[in-house]
Order: C-alpha cells, then structure tokens, then sequence
C-alpha cells in the first residue's frame, strides 16, 4: 500500500470516530438528566466535530479527487465509514453514555498524545490542538465512572452493566491493519501496541477505584470498521445524519 493511499485512510478513521460520536451525543441534546450535562453533552460534540472538520479537511487535500470535507462527511455510504464500531453505540442510558465515552476518551487521549510527536507536521498540529479538548473530555468521563461506580447500589449496577455491555467494542482500537503499519513504521501514525497497554492499565485502575470489576481483557472483540463493516447502528445513524445533504444537494443557508 502506497504511504499517501494509507495516509488518507487513517485520516478517514480518525475524522469518521469523531464525528460520529459527536452525532451520538447531539442525541443527548433536550434528553440529558439535568440542564448542565445537556450543556456539557453539547460541548463534547462541538469539540469531536471540529476535530473531525480539521481531519477530514486534510483527508480530502491528501485524496486531491475534488472532494470536500462536507462530501466525505455526508454523502458516503456505510460501508465507506472508518469509524470505530464503539462510538457508533447507540446512547442507551446516563451510563451506557459514560461508558462509551470513558473507553473512546482514554484510548483517544493517548492516540493524540503519540501523533503530537507525528513526522507529518499536519497530523501533528491537528493532533496537538485536539489533545487539549480531550485531556478535559477524559477528566470528565473519569470523575462520573468513579461518581456512579462508588455511588448507590443502583448507580454502581448500571455502571458495571454499562461496561460489561459496550466492552465488546474497545479492543477493535487496538487491531492493526496495513495502513497502521505503513504509518507507524514512516512515523506518521501511532503504534497500537504500547498505547493498548497504557489503555490497558488506566482503564483497569480507573475501574478499581471506582469499585467496578473490569470486564477480562482477553475477552472476544468485535471488529470490522476499518474494512466498513459495521453494526445495523450506523445505518440508522446516516439515515438521520445525511438527510438534508442528500435531498437537498449542493444546498447553503
């Protein structure tokens, strides 16, 4: 695989991630529990799609085919999406929320830790600037693991229900393919193996503190995203996402 081929689709997946999951808390938008999680809800989701913006503008100079940021956002189809299975999820309830959040905050706050240091000064800048969004993102969803997890009864059995049912998804973060390889060894992408073992212990110790019982790391992982194939969610997802953009073509406000 040619590095510019590879480069483009690591771009796809970093953008696709963070963009769906910022669709995915929009969701929350006139739902949360309480006024300053809706706001706090809406945040996150403003913070994941300029991200996304910055990754999926670059991706769209590096394929040079005229395509812009908004048509790789908005016009592919399902199987064209490199998004993680995990943030596709859907909300579920306050804890299933946290929890797929925590799992995607943790893994991402130490994927843009290693791609600050990227030799693509793009990927580098993107990544440096998005790391001090998710080092509060990662703060955030921690300190409500540990609050639910060491609360009430109810609390700590949603929490723990919560992690045993999205855990299926997380390992996908840390399957290597080609592209992973090509990037890694040209210094452009991240290594999966030693930040699978950074995810690895401050998820567990994370867990403890907050009395919940990690779910086993050996356990089977879901996988499929980065050659498109995704769980029935996303389609619902598009659906909703794509709508407007797809019936009203080449439109502006």
């Amino acid at each position: 695989m040619k590095q510019n081929q590879a480069l483009f689709e690591y771009l796809l997946r970093l953008g696709d991630s963070n963009m769906i999951l910022g669709q995915r808390l929009c969701e929350w938008i006139g739902q949360a529990p309480a006024l300053e999680e809706e706001m706090a809800l809406g945040n996150l989701a403003l913070d994941l799609i300029g991200q996304a913006r910055s990754w999926l503008e670059y991706a769209a100079r590096v394929e040079d085919a005229g395509h812009s940021a908004d048509e790789l956002a908005f016009t592919r189809d399902e199987r064209a999406y490199r998004n993680l299975l995990l943030v596709e999820q859907a909300n579920g309830n306050f804890a299933d929320t946290l929890a797929r959040q925590y799992l995607f905050d943790q893994y991402h706050y130490h994927l843009l830790g290693a791609l600050s240091s990227s030799t693509d000064a793009q990927v580098a800048a993107i990544a440096a600037k998005g790391l001090k969004e998710v080092t509060y993102h990662l703060r955030r969803s921690s300190a409500w693991i540990k609050r639910l997890g060491d609360g009430t009864a109810e609390s700590h059995a949603k929490m723990q229900q919560a992690i045993d049912e999205i855990w299926t998804y997380s390992g996908e973060m840390f399957i290597a393919d080609e592209v992973d390889r090509v990037l890694a060894a040209a210094g452009i992408g991240a290594d999966l193996d030693p930040l699978q073992r950074l995810w690895e212990a401050d998820v567990q110790a994370l867990l403890a503190e907050a009395t919940l019982t990690c779910p086993p790391l050996e356990q089977y992982m879901q996988r499929g995203s980065k050659q498109g194939l995704h769980t029935e969610q996303l389609g619902f997802l598009l659906a909703e996402m794509q709508f407007l953009p797809r019936a009203y073509p080449g439109a502006s406000w």
